[in-house]
Order: structure tokens, then C-alpha cells, then sequence
């Protein structure tokens, strides 16, 4: 679906008419395409005192090709661990006014993982202060912190917990397509991909989010570019919109296919499981099973379709349905029904995958929740119980999954655009659009491109987590 307004607003016409009466101007952001470098550019380093994660990050940024200039707070750690390495760096100097655009950074990135007292967050200030009007525009922030349990003292926990506060609040004030984001990294934990998708334009709508990583031994992909090789993925509900999303681009990052739908959308679901064959024909035909998950078979006859072609790494929980109505005028057959699908079916057909086996050791499981499971909505009361439910889902099972290596995991997107929310009234359509931090809705692709990074190999710390896709919607915490 179009969003005329941001259209108009970035034609000259458009932004000129709206610099002239104060309208405000989201800005296209930039997307993963084929063909476009997916890293480059500079990358200035912040730190509070004794910064423990230097060394893992110069490796990576020089692997992703980015220059990086250090701020006085890094300055005298930072410089010796980028000689070591051999990479070249220089000082940070903030950004004059009426600088040229190509003088702005691609990210900021500050290292927090040393900061025991709260007198020590001025060390963000000096920072943030400085450098943030020197992001370009779809730029990245992310900071890096230490899960506040893992603290060895009150001070410490209080103190890293204020950076939840510090992330929400740039991202919110940053502006010009800027996400900002927080890494809660164990001691030890592999923060390689995941840095990945945070500088890259693949999280283009996540901002205003807290990642816990935490210190689970991860692979590394022999490429990057299809981390996913070799794996096979079922997708629920993924004969159209965001399904149909997150089977193209797992696709699309090597993985084979197994995408399931409802008997009435089989000739969708054939379409979009030839198009995945047409884009790329070097991983073969891939596969399309019709079934209800409602249907008291369907887990058995899931289970024995992904069987048949040597079982399953990941698991993607999309399928869904909504039934609205205020509570009161709202019939019972239409709480059953999407409680049953959206949440229930899941239960089951997890219970069996795992059970027999069918999910490989190391799998994933990632289930699609909504910000209404966060924040509830008017109604929606059955709706925002399901999604609430998958996030239950998440947090319950993280641990018990541990032990085969198995990671759980959801999104909740915001405002996403789609044929469903194309039908929503338009003034309530604009309000979703416009109600976040980036000023317009998300696209399929940011949710499924989401799931890929939670799906990959290198995601083997990340767990129990439930990552907004929503361009840090105002709704909900």
C-alpha cells in the first residue's frame, strides 16, 4: 500500500510546501536493495570508563568496510586497539553548521559495558550531545550495556539500567530516519550478528528496542550474505502480505522454503512458492502444504509432511486471524476462533514438532506477536490476548529449549502496510502511520528481514527475546 503523504512530501514540491506551513517530513528510509552496499561509511566510538568490547568491534567494523573516528571519551582506548588491528581511525569532530551531507557519520556507537555508577552516564551526555547532529540520514545508534542482573552491584544494575531510558529517548530525537537501539550483551557473548543487522539498512523500522545476547556459542555463516544456506523454514500463513514477505526473504538468505496455508488460499500459496523458485532456481522447488492449523490434525499432518523432507530448522509463527468487536458485542464463536488460531495452534503444533523430533537441534522458533499484545487495543480483546499469548510463549519456553540448543523468540510489528490495514478507516490509518518515531508505516519486508536476523545462526544468543517491529511505536512500553 502507498503512503501518498510521505510521497509528497519528499518531491521538491511537496517539501517545499511543507517546510513552508510546518508540516512534518518523514523521510524515505533506506532499505536493503539489490545491487546497494549493504555497510559502509564511518562509525564514531563513544565510551564511559574501562570499555570492555573494543576489540570485537574493530574486527567487525573493518570486516563491514567502515572507517571509524574516535570521541574524546574513547579517544585514548580506542586508537591503540584500532592500530593493533591495523585499521585507521581518527578524532571525532563534531559537525559544523551548513556542512555538506557527505561530512555526516553512518553510526554511532557507544560502549557502556563499563559503567558502574550513575555519575559515570555523563560520559553519554559529552557524547550523544556531540555527535548526534552528525548522523546522516537513515543513520544508526546503538549502545552497548551490560544486562543489569549480570551487575555486581546496585549501583551498577541501577546505572545500566538508565541506558533503556538514554536509547528510547535518541531515538525519539533523532529524527531523519535514524533508529536507535540497545545491546544487552553477556560477558562473553558473540555480538557479531547482530550488530550486523542493526547497522544495516535490513533494520530500517526497529528502533527504540533492548536486545538481550547472551554468552551461547554461535556460528558464524561461511557467507554472510546467505546466512540461512542449508536450512529448511516453515512458514505459517505465507500465501500473501507479511507471510508472504518472510518466505522471500528467507529465501533470499538461503534457506529452503516450506510455506503453509489455508485450502483457500492455495493459489496464492502456489504463486508464491513459484516465485521463490523463479528468483532462485539454484535451491530447487520449494515446498507448499495446505492444511488449517486449527484442524485437530493439522499438527500431525505437519509434522509428517516436514518428516518427509528431513525435518526442520526453523519455525516461523505468522498464520493469524482477527475476529473485531468490543467485548460486550462480541460473540463467543469469534473469541474462540482467534485465540485458538493465533496462539492455541501454535502450542500444539510445537508440542509435536518437538516431541518427534522434527525440529533439528539448534532450531528456531520465532512467533509474529503485534504491538497489540504489548499495549491492547480497542476492540481487539481477543486479538490482543493471542499476541499477548506468543509473547507468554516466548518468555516461558526460552528456558526449557535451552538445553537442545533451540532458540524461541518473537516480533510484534506496529503499523505495518498491508491489505489489512489498507482497509482501516483512514483517519485511524493516518494515526498509525504517523504515531512513531519515523513518522509512517513499516513495510512486510522490515518484519520479515527481522525474523531472518533472529533466524540465523549467529542469533544462537538471542533468546526469550520479543523485538518491536514498529518504528519505536508511542503505543505501548
Amino acid at each position: 500500500m502507498k503512503d501518498r503523504y510521505l510521497d509528497f512530501v519528499n518531491s521538491p514540491f511537496g517539501a517545499s510546501v511543507a517546510r513552508s506551513i510546518g508540516l512534518p517530513q518523514p523521510e524515505v528510509l533506506r532499505r536493503q536493495a539489490q545491487g546497494r552496499a549493504e555497510f559502509g561509511g564511518i562509525a564514531a566510538i563513544g565510551a564511559g570508563p574501562s570499555p570492555t568490547l573494543f576489540e570485537p568491534l574493530i574486527t567487525l567494523l573493518t570486516s563491514l568496510g567502515m572507517t571509524t573516528v574516535a570521541h574524546e571519551s574513547a579517544l585514548v582506548s580506542w586508537l591503540p586497539v584500532a592500530a593493533k588491528h591495523g585499521a585507521m581511525s581518527g578524532r571525532f569532530e563534531p559537525r559544523s553548521p551548513g556542512a555538506p551531507p557527505n561530512d555526516r557519520v553512518q553510526a554511532l556507537i557507544f560502549d557502556a559495558t563499563g559503567i558502574t555508577d550513575s555519575t559515570q552516564l555523563h560520559a553519554l551526555y559529552g557524547f550523544f550531545h556531540d555527535a548526534i547532529r552528525s548522523v546522516a540520514k537513515s543513520g544508526r545508534i546503538v549502545v552497548l550495556g551490560l544486562p543489569p542482573q549480570f551487575c555486581a552491584s546496585p549501583r551498577a544494575w541501577t546505572a545500566q539500567r538508565s541506558l533503556e531510558g538514554m536509547t528510547r529517548s535518541l531515538g525519539k530525537e533523532a529524527r531523519g530516519g535514524i533508529s536507535s537501539n540497545l545491546l544487552q550483551i553477556e560477558p562473553g557473548a558473540d555480538i557479531e550478528g547482530t550488530l550486523r543487522f542493526l547497522l544495516s539498512p535490513r533494520s530500517a523500522y526497529v528502533s527504540g528496542q533492548v536486545v538481550h545476547v547472551d554468552a551461547t556459542p554461535a556460528t558464524q555463516p561461511t557467507d554472510w550474505n546467505q546466512p540461512l544456506a542449508g536450512k529448511r523454514a516453515l512458514v505459517t500463513g505465507a500465501a500473501r502480505g507479511i507471510g508472504a514477505a518472510i518466505a522471500q526473504v528467507l529465501a533470499d538468505r538461503g534457506a529452503h522454503v516450506i510455506g503453509l496455508d489455508v485450502p483457500q488460499a492455495q493459489d496464492a500459496l502456489d504463486q508464491t512458492m513459484l516465485a521463490l523458485e523463479d528468483a532462485w532456481p539454484s535451491q530447487g522447488a520449494h515446498t507448499a502444504i495446505v492444511a488449517d492449523i486449527a484442524a485437530p490434525d493439522a499438527p500431525a499432518t505437519i509434522a509428517a509432511a516436514l518428516l518427509a523432507v528431513g525435518g526442520i530448522d526453523i519455525v516461523v509463527h505468522n498464520a493469524g486471524i482477527t475476529r473485531d468487536k468490543t467485548i460486550a458485542k462480541m460473540t463467543e464463536a469469534a473469541w474462540d476462533s482467534v485465540i485458538d488460531v493465533n496462539l492455541s495452534a501454535q502450542e500444539r503444533i510445537d508440542d509435536l514438532l518437538l516431541d518427534q523430533n522434527v525440529l533439528h537441534a539448534g532450531g528456531r522458533i520465532i512467533g509474529v506477536s503485534s504491538i497489540s499484545g504489548i499495549a491492547g487495543n480497542l476492540g481487539q480483546t481477543n486479538y490482543a490476548t493471542s499476541k499477548a499469548g506468543v509473547i507468554g510463549r516466548v518468555q516461558s519456553m526460552a528456558e526449557p529449549l535451552r538445553a537442545r540448543g533451540i532458540t524461541i523468540n518473537a516480533v510484534a510489528p506496529g503499523f505495518i502496510e498491508t491489505q489489512m490495514t489498507a482497509r482501516i478507516p483512514l483517519g485511524l490509518r493516518e494515526a498509525g502511520r504517523r504515531m512513531n518515531s519515523m513518522s509512517q508505516g513499516g513495510q512486510p519486508v522490515d518484519v520479515a528481514e527481522t525474523i531472518a536476523w533472529l533466524a540465523s545462526p549467529a542469533s544462537a544468543g538471542i533468546t526469550g527475546n520479543v523485538v518491536r517491529v514498529c518504528g519505536q511505536s508511542l503505543i505501548g512500553a
